[in-house]
């Protein structure tokens, strides 16, 4: 703890301040985020790079970073941040200008050409169509919500969707044991304690040993596939679905 804080005092040394709502932002960042994902956005203890993110390189003015701050992700274990509108209009100022900071002076930088297709294209797309058959085709189809999904994702973008895909919330019902039950999506369940938010947008918590507790997780099957996939498969699977 006493290394962390250390950190964080040196911090406003280490990262760019290009403006006033940036400046706030690191303040507010530090505060909130650095925890989890470093005093410079680029990966911590508990957390991914925000720097590496996709969702950050492709946000407009917060339309992609601000309803992660606001909502979480609850299938990633992140839960939401309680900040303002304008606190995280703050928070999306200092990212942005972080990522053009490092951007502009990382050495080695790839370039554009580094993740085509071609460079990333190395396995069987028979094989990949196999796996697909035996793995994904139960939830997905090549001719249906997969159709052109080549066309949507730049190539290294379309490697990390179907390894980590988005957008699908954890939800969970939770019935006390004198009560009657609430169902909500999930923003986090430890060995202790419950919490969901509801429809009307409540936030509520329960101690688990008062509860049930019914988890129902979109995305399951791709994280046990996560355990089991070797990278010969990823890359053959990658060679099929470039192919849609």
């Amino acid at each position: 703890m006493k290394t962390f804080f250390i950190v964080l005092l040196f911090s406003s040394l280490l990262l760019a301040q290009p403006n006033d709502a940036a400046e706030r932002g690191r303040r507010q960042y530090v505060s909130s985020c650095a925890f989890c994902h470093g005093v410079g956005a680029d990966g911590g203890a508990e957390g991914p790079s925000l720097i590496r993110s996709a969702s950050l390189r492709h946000d407009t003015n917060g339309d992609l970073i601000g309803p992660v701050i606001r909502e979480g992700r609850p299938e990633k274990g992140m839960p939401p941040i309680p900040l303002s509108p304008a606190q995280s209009a703050d928070v999306v100022a200092f990212l942005h200008a972080q990522l053009k900071r490092l951007d502009k002076t990382s050495p080695g930088k790839p370039s554009r050409d580094h993740f085509t297709r071609e460079v990333l294209l190395t396995g069987d797309a028979e094989a990949g169509k196999r796996l697909f058959s035996e793995a994904c085709a139960r939830c997905h189809s090549s001719t249906g919500d997969l159709a052109g999904i080549s066309k949507k994702f730049p190539p290294v973008e379309l490697q990390t969707r179907f390894l980590y895909p988005v957008g699908k919330a954890v939800t969970a019902t939770v019935t006390p044991f004198h009560g009657a039950a609430v169902k909500g999506s999930l923003v986090i369940m430890d060995a202790f304690f419950v919490t969901i938010k509801d429809a009307d947008g409540w936030t509520r918590t329960w101690p688990l040993k008062s509860v049930k507790v019914d988890v129902s997780d979109p995305l399951a099957a791709h994280r046990a596939l996560l355990k089991t996939i070797t990278n010969a498969e990823v890359h053959n699977l990658f060679a099929y679905l470039v192919m849609l």
